[in-house]
């Protein structure tokens, strides 16, 4: 009975109050009479029923939601009141015009608890017609009902459907609303019943009301009591030329929640309303994590949210230190470069060279230049990829230089006193690089070994590679005290392939 749909017993109440009126026209007996006070006590014990269910709503409510959440319960409980307030307004309103329509039918017959004269046929048009009471009664009933549709949230006002409304009859030779109920030949008994019925509509409409108010504090509700403008860029990081974008907008936050809110599965601790999150910087590259807020309903239920995957970059502290005179590749040995750029991930940077070989990967290459380009000038170009496209970063020149010339050596030796021994003992002239970076083999292609032996002529033997073998040992075998050694001619080829001709060594055996 509290909803505004009319029930099964309030449409056959309605049909036979419209079979009543026809009968009317024929004749106005007191069996017709009769139906008429049934279906005004039916009327109003139906919106006595419904008086009642609303003080039961009203009750149950100020006992349970306005206790447990007083400030978000205290508006919904003032419209609901401001709706019984329209709608008590328009029952005492109508109420008023019964009390008329009793005095003016000699008051109440108590053998049929009717009205004395109610079949008179003038009293309800004169009050209601003529002195205007059914105009003023019109506008108050469509008052009252955009009153208490306003109080509505605009969603659940679409599916508003009490039957509380004074609308005139579609077809205009029937008269208007006020002709309708209370005009010529109507029975001062009926129109009684009209107004009674008119007050079960305003009941109903009160309930469907409070019902839908009331019914808002079981939907889930966030509270949004903070507000911030907010900015967010996909990086803060630029290169010259990049567009720099944004995202600017306003977001809302309810202060008094406490929603659950994870990053990658891990909880995080919230305070009003928002949590915090500090992600691992312990080791280098690109990580991404994932938000996920989960808020429970009222019924127990609970919604999730998840944030876009967010990203994040680290990278070691770093400063860039160049010398601008020894920016140099060395040509026949892979030079090894680290190449990186702040705010790109190793992984998305290439870097290339103009001639030559360039490879690797994670900002981790070796260069490999020919002996044939020594003099030259060559370029590495860096790039990276952002947001799908290739940015370029720059390039570096770089001198192409050959390998220092080596020393030649025997036995750890370039020369002077030597014992006859020791000489003997060794098994091949070396050469060697001191002082330089990298670790380079050189090979003895061939010498000449002059042995001056006392009182004797010298002799000269040639050598091929860089062992002692053949002539070449046996002479080193057959030297003694007073010697004289020498090694000339000496050439040797590095990595590059570049020959080089080594200084002489001279050696006096003891």
């Amino acid at each position: 009975m509290a909803g505004g749909k009319e029930t099964t017993r309030q449409r056959m109440i309605n049909i036979m109050y419209l079979v009543l009126l026809a009968m009317l026209a024929l004749n106005v007996s007191d069996t017709v009479l009769d139906a008429f006070k049934n279906i005004n006590d039916s009327l109003d014990t139906s919106k006595n029923n419904v008086n009642s269910s609303i003080n039961q709503l009203f009750s149950a409510f100020e006992n349970s939601k306005l206790k447990e959440e007083p400030a978000r319960a205290k508006p919904i409980y003032e419209k609901a009141q401001q709706a019984k307030a329209a709608a008590d307004e328009l029952d005492n309103y109508i109420e008023g015009i019964k009390k008329q329509f009793i005095k003016a039918g000699d008051g109440i017959n108590p053998e049929t608890d009717d009205l004395v004269n109610r079949d008179n046929l003038d009293i309800a048009q004169d009050i209601m017609i003529n002195k205007g009471e059914a105009d003023k009664l019109k506008a108050k009933i469509n008052a009252t009902r955009e009153k208490l549709i306003s109080l509505l949230d605009p969603a659940d006002r679409a599916n508003v459907a009490f039957s509380l409304e004074a609308k005139d009859p579609e077809r205009k030779r029937k008269g208007n609303w006020q002709a309708t109920y209370f005009g010529e030949g109507t029975p001062l008994t009926a129109a009684m019943t009209v107004l009674t019925k008119l007050q079960a509509d305003t009941k109903n409409a009160e309930a469907e009301v409070v019902k839908k108010l009331f019914g808002n504090m079981d939907k889930a509700q966030v509270n949004l009591d903070q507000f911030a403008a907010v900015a967010v860029a996909p990086t803060s990081y630029v290169i010259q030329g990049q567009p720099y974008t944004a995202e600017v907008f306003l977001t809302a936050s309810d202060s008094r929640s406490t929603p659950d809110i994870t990053v990658n599965g891990n909880k995080l601790s919230v305070k009003e309303g928002k949590g915090t999150y500090s992600g691992g910087t312990g080791s280098v590259g690109e990580f991404t994590w994932v938000g996920t807020v989960r808020v429970r309903q009222t019924d127990g239920q609970v919604k999730e949210y998840k944030t876009q995957p967010q990203k994040y970059q680290v990278a070691k502290p770093s400063a860039t230190v160049s010398s601008t005179k020894m920016n140099v590749i060395y040509a026949g040995i892979p030079n090894p470069f680290t190449v990186s750029a702040a705010g790109f991930p190793l992984e998305s940077i290439k870097a290339s060279i103009s001639s030559g070989s360039m490879s690797g990967s994670n900002g981790n290459y070796n260069v490999n230049l020919a002996g044939s380009q020594v003099g030259q000038e060559v370029s590495i170009n860096v790039s990276a990829s952002n947001a799908g496209k290739t940015v370029s970063l720059g390039s570096q020149k770089f001198r192409v230089k050959a390998i220092p010339k080596p020393i030649a050596k025997v036995g750890g030796r370039s020369g002077g006193d030597v014992a006859s021994v020791q000489l003997k003992s060794e098994s091949e002239i070396e050469a060697d690089l001191d002082d330089f970076p990298f670790d380079v083999k050189f090979k003895i292609q061939r010498y000449k070994l002059t042995i001056i032996k006392p009182r004797s002529d010298a002799i000269t033997i040639s050598g091929s590679g860089g062992s002692f073998a053949g002539p070449v040992r046996a002479a080193i075998n057959s030297i003694t005290p007073g010697t004289r050694v020498f090694f000339e001619d000496i050439v040797s080829v590095g990595p590059d392939g570049r020959q080089n001709v080594l200084p002489s060594l001279a050696f006096t055996v003891k």
